[in-house]
């Protein structure tokens, strides 16, 4: 599977007030580096793929935003971009996804991992037998979950350090402490 070249980085939730400004729901872990001054982020549509759009002489293109001010706002962040003047416009951006290009998002530190690289990932116990493999993952108000396909059916494995004890980007397996017998139960075994 290719690696996609764009990550969501943000949700637009709404417009705000009547100078072109956005509520935006930050979806990385870095919102005050992504979002900052002067960085750019690129259109992408309610379903979070790039909006390509026709561009001059022919040429495609994914619409730029460059960010001109970013402050915190409830429970995300209040984003003025140099391309949105009025409310009009703004309002025209609801319920679409930010996208950043994979290169010019921070570097990960040790252990982490970027939620797409999750999917096709093996899931194996820590005693190394195989359990299965991540189809998709779900973000839900408790935490992240992994939907784990297995011989025997489908389980969901909360990604919390507790249970998913060290992630392998590089052998791409996952592997899960499951001395608490919880794929047993899932499975209704046991």
């Amino acid at each position: 599977m290719p690696e996609p070249e764009y990550a969501i980085v943000g949700l637009i939730r709404k417009a705000q007030g009547i100078r072109g400004e956005v509520v935006v729901e930050p979806l990385t872990d870095k919102p005050d580096v992504i979002f900052a001054s002067g960085n750019r982020v690129f259109a992408g549509t309610s379903t979070g793929d790039p909006a390509v759009v026709d561009g001059t002489k022919g040429a495609e293109g994914i619409p730029t935003l460059t960010i001109s001010e970013a402050r915190p706002f409830k429970k995300g962040l209040l984003v003025q971009f140099e391309e949105l003047r009025d409310r009009d416009s703004a309002e025209l951006w609801r319920g679409r996804y930010l996208l950043a290009p994979f290169s010019e998002l921070p570097p990960l530190q040790g252990d982490q991992v970027y939620l797409h690289d999750l999917i096709g990932m093996k899931a194996v116990s820590t005693s190394g037998e195989e359990i299965g493999t991540v189809t998709t993952f779900y973000e839900l108000p408790q935490g992240l979950m992994l939907d784990i396909a297995t011989p025997r059916g489908s389980v969901l494995i909360p990604y919390r350090p507790e249970l998913v004890v060290r992630t392998d980007i590089e052998a791409r397996t996952i592997h899960i402490n499951d001395t608490l017998g919880l794929i047993e139960a899932s499975l209704g075994e046991g």
